[in-house]
């Protein structure tokens, strides 16, 4: 399968590679990924938030697109109520859990993480309109530790729901952590362009560790090939494992938090 995490990607930046902060601010970070074509490049984010990750080519050829644009959501929910974060407060200073479309905002002015499972979303779309292959979707894990020793804060209580389309698994735990398939998905490679973009949705699940973690994605198109960095404005995204920790949730029609079951 082409989705394992032990290749890099000779295009890839090596200076992008260094130790990330243990400080939770790293949940905090300005918005979702755009990349463009050439050797690492950090844009700036836009009115909505979005931030730039980096790419890198390869080829002299002028056959063929440029690298592809991701936009990352990384707050994003599976069902309204699927969504845990971390948050080092007590319930009394927790405000009400947020819609999705508040969340950034939520976590951001907490210092939250997000905790059991993160969501991705991830639309890719070419730079032009020559046709841009996506040839693989790479995990690579900066940093690893204990969980983190916080309160469990659920996002809403007797939701359903759920993401059904192009969807992808990550087992942050795993020793050499891969993109794993998800419901019958069928594996990479795909094809985009600027006229015919894919979303893909990206399943993390972190049980026993706290996880600094970005993804890279290989494309090629005609003689150019290369590697983008998937992250958060930058930054890595971070998830950690909430087993066992002190649970809260919020049910419909209350007015604070109410202890829950913690995790297993």
């Amino acid at each position: 399968m082409p989705t394992t995490a032990g290749t890099r990607s000779a295009a890839a930046p090596d200076e992008r590679r260094g130790s990330a902060s243990k400080s939770p601010s790293r949940a905090g970070s300005p918005g979702p990924s755009v990349s463009s074509v050439g050797g690492s490049v950090d844009g700036s984010g836009d009115g909505d938030g979005h931030a730039a990750g980096g790419a890198s080519g390869e080829g002299a050829g002028v056959d063929g697109a440029g690298a592809p644009t991701v936009v990352v959501d990384p707050y994003k929910f599976d069902d309204p109520c699927s969504q845990h974060y971390l948050v080092d407060r007590p319930a009394q200073q927790v405000p009400p859990p947020p819609n999705e479309s508040d969340a950034r905002g939520w976590v951001t002015a907490l210092g939250g993480v997000p905790s059991g499972e993160q969501l991705l979303a991830l639309t890719v779309q070419g730079s032009g309109k020559a046709t841009v292959v996506l040839k693989a979707l790479h995990v690579r894990v900066l940093d690893k530790g204990a969980p983190l020793a916080w309160n469990d804060y659920a996002m809403g209580v007797g939701c359903g729901g759920g993401v059904e389309t192009k969807s992808f698994t990550v087992d942050l735990d795993a020793g050499r952590p891969a993109v794993a398939l998800k419901g019958g998905q069928r594996d990479f490679p795909y094809k985009v362009s600027e006229s015919d973009p894919e979303v893909f949705y990206v399943f993390a699940d972190a049980q026993a560790h706290d996880v600094s973690w970005y993804l890279e994605l290989d494309w090629s198109s005609g003689t150019r090939s290369g590697t983008v960095r998937v992250d958060d404005h930058g930054k890595p995204f971070r998830t950690s494992g909430n087993v066992g920790r002190p649970a809260y949730d919020y049910p419909l029609g209350g007015s604070e938090w109410g202890k829950a079951a913690p995790a297993g």
